[in-house]
């Protein structure tokens, strides 16, 4: 969800603790972190209906923090060698470029072993060991079943995937009812159905980053008008499970999710429109990834509104089958020189994209689902605002 990785300062000689912390601080991936929780808080309050025990409420979040903590760290522990070789990750601390190599692999798988360790303890002793085993069930989901057994293998990874990510309202449920209701159950499938449009956005603009890294995301393998297509698709099905919570959350709720729901397809139609109306919109790429997933050409780029070649790509997908086997244990070097890309040469292999259309649908996909979830809290504690 994060474009970018802020760089870390450097210590020269002895790594200084302020580098190691804040290099182990950014492997949790914060920013992702943060929206995580902004899912969790009102789902507290909407099963409270009210403002839950304080005690639970704080120990809910950091419990889930260091869970959401834990997954991301080994991700990026997996992950360096590809993050290595993609523009949009290759400043992480794993990676090894320039002087950002201040954590080591076992360092960094440690570190998420024990922030995993630390989240279930906090939430089975001071919570529940629903809540407990559920963030658990996220971290190995998000580890075993995305990181290792689809992102590489298949542009279906995101969908399926996105599914650790939908983990912290069914957590933040149980924490306060020690069960799993229908409305928990009900804000999981919005958020499984608001991931593919979120990061199939942001993946348009960074299309060659995953195809350099031999990962089979869905803009990387599909044709641009296919992509919008399924984001489409998939927001108008978020909409309308937003409006399956009406009968619990009341009619303030329902009134706001359907002008909201409205914005968003307004922007998803935007979306697809404007790129329907490109040229190459509909041209075949996924021959490439049969022939060796090479790069591809600049003529395959997503073109700009005068029509420049820009750059797509995206960390999910839903089209074919491919496997890029890759061995996790080789470094950036060996990584990039087996899919024939030059060590260090990925800022220039990657060209921003000029046509602001999915980042605009990326950044709107963030506002939408917080005030989505604002609302939730707000009428979760309200006295009037039910049917």
């Amino acid at each position: 969800m994060t474009p970018a990785t802020d760089a870390l300062p450097v210590a020269a000689g002895r790594r200084s603790a302020r580098v190691v912390a804040r290099s182990l601080f950014a492997l949790t991936k914060p920013r992702i972190i943060e929206l995580l929780l902004v899912t969790t808080i009102p789902t507290m309050l909407l099963a409270q209906r009210g403002l839950p025990p304080i005690r639970v409420l704080v120990v809910t979040l950091v419990g889930g923090a260091f869970a959401a903590g834990s997954a991301n760290t080994i991700n990026c522990y997996i992950d360096r060698d590809i993050d290595a070789v993609m523009r949009r990750t290759s400043r992480r601390p794993l990676t090894g470029h320039g002087k950002l190599a201040v954590i080591k692999p076992a360092e960094a798988l440690a570190f998420g072993i024990v922030l995993g360790a630390v989240s279930t303890l906090l939430l089975g002793t001071l919570v529940n060991w629903l809540s407990a085993g559920m963030a658990d069930a996220a971290i190995l989901f998000y580890v075993f079943v995305y990181t290792l057994g689809l992102k590489r293998r298949t542009p279906s990874n995101i969908v399926i995937g996105g599914a650790a990510g939908c983990m912290p309202v069914l957590i933040g449920w149980s924490a306060v009812t020690g069960t799993v209701g229908l409305p928990a159950v009900v804000l999981f499938a919005v958020i499984f159905f608001w991931t593919p449009p979120h990061t199939w956005a942001l993946a348009m603009k960074f299309r060659d980053d995953y195809v350099a890294a031999g990962v089979p995301m869905l803009p990387a393998v599909a044709t641009p008008a296919e992509v919008a297509r399924k984001i489409l698709l998939y927001s108008y099905l978020m909409v309308a499970v937003t409006l399956a919570l009406a009968p619990y959350a009341g009619w303030l709720y329902t009134a706001c999710a359907i002008g909201l729901g409205g914005w968003f397809l307004i922007e998803a139609h935007r979306l697809r429109a404007r790129v329907a109306a490109m040229p190459g919109a509909d041209e075949p790429v996924g021959a490439r990834w049969a022939a060796g997933l090479s790069p591809a050409p600049a003529g395959d780029m997503m073109p700009g509104p005068a029509g420049a070649a820009t750059a797509t790509a995206v960390d999910v997908a839903t089209a074919v089958d491919v496997t890029a086997a890759v061995d996790v244990t080789a470094g950036p070097a060996d990584a990039a020189a087996s899919r024939g890309v030059t060590e260090g040469a990925c800022a220039g292999l990657i060209q921003p994209s000029v046509n602001p259309a999915p980042m605009r649908l990326f950044h709107l996909s963030i506002a939408y689902l917080t005030l989505l979830f604002a609302v939730i809290a707000v009428t979760a504690v309200l006295p009037w605002g039910t049917w």
